[in-house]
């Protein structure tokens, strides 16, 4: 089939403390430390995806899209070796494509990003959803909530890059004719929302040209529910870090999400109860961006007297 999800991030983080800054950081996000020295640390989800920290990202990767810490390559996993040869192959007709020790197959999209293509290694889940109430449909008796805890991101779920607006159908038409994605949304005035070919969200990845630059917009992880949602980003608050964007649920997608800024550059999002999309799903076009939520949090002070 081809892509089934992201398989790994690689960050320049460019400095000891800011390295020491993002684990915290990614620890109190709910990931798991399993490798670390000074220079390299490694965290990964339940799934078994991993978000590489380094000071210094080795020869492979491209050079930095943007100054400042940053996203510097993402690994995108594929179902098996049939599929991997044929994606190297397409990507590597106009571009090197090399080869790590670790059987990642590098190169660069159009705007200068790296993409790592490489055999999937899911990790199956176990995944109990919260139980909820409501008249006529009730899935709780005589047991009363309790706080989540920690939150335990289950995996990556979506990339979102920025890009320049010159060269945006080039950029978007090498992951669509060259790895296979399909564009689920199509806004014109902002960017392509797209699917990985053995995903079933309804977007696996955004390349957004509103920003009119190149740099990393945000990586979403999902968690169970609602409750992970709002917990998480409350811990990450009291723990002393900035949440980006209040609590929402998204147009595009349906995800209920919560924002913060990430040490090691852009943003890191909270996200539940995405919409799941078939092979029926018709592309959508929109002329005009439609609504950026379907709701968000709203307080007296948002409201104009």
């Amino acid at each position: 089939m081809g892509i089934q999800r992201i398989e790994s991030v690689t960050y320049d983080v460019r400095s000891g403390e800011i390295l020491e800054e993002t684990v915290r950081f990614f620890e109190d996000f709910g990931l798991f430390l399993v490798e670390r020295t000074d220079e390299h640390a490694v965290l990964e989800t339940l799934a078994g995806q991993t978000v590489h920290l380094d000071t210094a990202p080795g020869p492979l990767f491209p050079p930095s899209v943007e100054s400042g810490p940053t996203l510097r390559e993402v690994v995108w996993g594929v179902d098996d070796a049939e599929a991997l040869e044929r994606l190297v192959a397409d990507a590597g007709k106009d571009r090197t494509v090399r080869e790590g020790a670790d059987g990642v197959h590098h190169t660069v999209d159009e705007t200068g990003y790296g993409v790592g293509l490489t055999l999937a290694r899911p990790r199956a889940l176990d995944v109990t959803p919260r139980p909820a109430n409501v008249t006529g449909n009730v899935g709780r008796w005589n047991t009363p909530l309790e706080a989540v805890g920690q939150v335990r991101p289950l995996r990556m779920c979506h990339v979102a890059l920025n890009i320049p607006k010159a060269g945006r159908e080039a950029a978007v038409a090498f992951y669509v004719e060259r790895l296979g994605f399909r564009p689920t949304d199509v806004v014109e005035p902002m960017g392509v929302f797209m699917q990985a070919p053995g995903d079933d969200d309804q977007h696996t990845f955004l390349l957004c040209h509103r920003p009119d630059k190149a740099g990393i917009n945000h990586i979403a992880y999902e968690v169970p529910g609602v409750d992970d949602v709002i917990e998480g980003g409350n811990t990450m608050i009291e723990r002393g870090w900035r949440e980006a964007r209040k609590l929402g649920r998204h147009t595009i997608g349906s995800n209920i999400f919560r924002f913060l800024h990430a040490p090691c550059g852009g943003r890191v999002e909270y996200a539940s109860d995405m919409d799941r999309a078939d092979e029926s799903y018709e592309t959508r076009v929109h002329a005009d961006a439609p609504p950026h939520t379907i709701w968000s949090l709203r307080q007296n002070r948002d409201v104009a007297p």
